[in-house]
């Protein structure tokens, strides 16, 4: 029976990743009706589970943190094609896209993910516990990329607006990959120890002791997961459309398209977190989640800043001092949960509310 389910499982997750560009082929730059809409979200969902499956069998294959990496960069890429995409589809109106999206990013990430591993994880285990000084660098290297990328251009006035000269938009992108490099070396070569999930006492664990998948599986698995995350990010273009107009009547800012987006995005990774801390490896989640804040910053903004030079539109990066005064929240609440390398209930509870608060101000600004 255990046989048969997992063997079931296997052709599930085979299965959908193809499914998913299929119907992509099919609705790719067509206006679908509502039933097509409500086809698509299933098989979306099915693709983002899917994902996770395939990444988690990538992970164990090549273990931590590498295998936190690979979900991490891989679904940045595909959420950078569907920024550019969208941003040459849109004209004026999405000249503050990337921003939106970027930003809606880092505070999913940083506050959302995070603070609900943080909770499911205190509530499971009492106190959780990672490596302080892993966690502090990618903290720190986020801080750094948001600031260079998302809070400087509302200050400059080389360029009217909250916007970036081409020389100061060539630094910000040459800067980011350079601290994004710099990051991936300390965190897979270097220093990879900062990077591992502890035990209780502070020790490293190197590595499961179970046997892992086959180097064949894994190669089977690198291409479904990349097949199911065009499905994610294809379909999402597909019903972005949908969402606009869902956006649009109900009054809302459009930002807001930019959140729900990232959301969508993002569930990949918010799964594959979650499940690491249910099995108590919070290095793990937290890998994971500020992995995927520094690659949106640290891929988005040289692609778009490369893209920018075809794209009519302007492009608007700078933060509104509302976003700004979360972002600063963020660094601050973010740092005094890494430095004592164990956080309980309060502390994912504290960045659930200020997760809560940029969804609130994105709806109501």
């Amino acid at each position: 029976m255990i046989t048969r389910l997992g063997t079931l499982a296997t052709q599930w997750t085979a299965a959908v990743p193809v499914l998913a560009v299929v119907l992509l082929a099919f609705t790719w730059g067509r206006d679908v009706p509502g039933a097509v809409v409500a086809l698509v979200t299933l098989v979306l969902a099915g693709a983002v589970l899917a994902a996770v499956h395939h990444a988690e069998v990538i992970a164990h294959r090549v273990g931590e943190p590498f295998g936190s990496l690979v979900l991490a960069v891989a679904v940045t890429i595909i959420e950078v094609a569907l920024i550019v995409t969208l941003m040459a589809d849109g004209g004026d109106k999405s000249a503050t896209l990337a921003r939106d999206t970027v930003f809606a990013a880092v505070m999913i990430t940083c506050n959302g993910i995070v603070g609900i591993c943080l909770l499911v994880g205190a509530l499971r285990h009492r106190v959780v516990v990672f490596n302080p000084e892993g966690t502090g660098a990618a903290l720190a290297t986020v801080a750094t990329l948001a600031t260079l990328c998302l809070v400087l251009p509302t200050f400059t006035t080389t360029k009217q607006g909250p916007e970036f000269t081409t020389g100061q938009l060539t630094f910000a992108a040459v800067g980011s990959l350079v601290l994004y490099g710099m990051f991936v070396t300390t965190q897979t070569v270097r220093h990879r120890e900062y990077f591992l999930p502890v035990t209780r006492k502070g020790e490293v664990i190197e590595g499961e002791h179970d046997e892992g998948p086959s180097a064949r599986s894994a190669l089977i698995s690198v291409g479904m997961l990349g097949l199911a995350l065009i499905g994610v990010v294809g379909l999402a273009k597909g019903v972005s459309p949908t969402i606009e107009s869902g956006v649009e009547s109900a009054g809302m800012p459009h930002a807001v398209v930019g959140v729900i987006i990232a959301l969508l995005v993002l569930l990949p990774e918010t799964i594959a977190a979650l499940r690491a801390t249910r099995r108590d490896r919070m290095q793990t989640s937290l890998n994971l989640a500020l992995g995927s804040a520094m690659a949106s910053i640290g891929l988005t903004i040289p692609a778009v800043a490369v893209a920018s030079v075809w794209l009519s539109g302007p492009l608007v990066l700078g933060l509104g001092p509302t976003h700004m005064v979360l972002l600063a929240l963020t660094v601050v609440v973010g740092s005094l949960t890494v430095v004592p390398g164990r956080a309980t209930l309060l502390q994912g509870g504290v960045h659930l509310v200020v997760f809560a608060a940029y969804l609130e101000l994105a709806v109501t600004p």
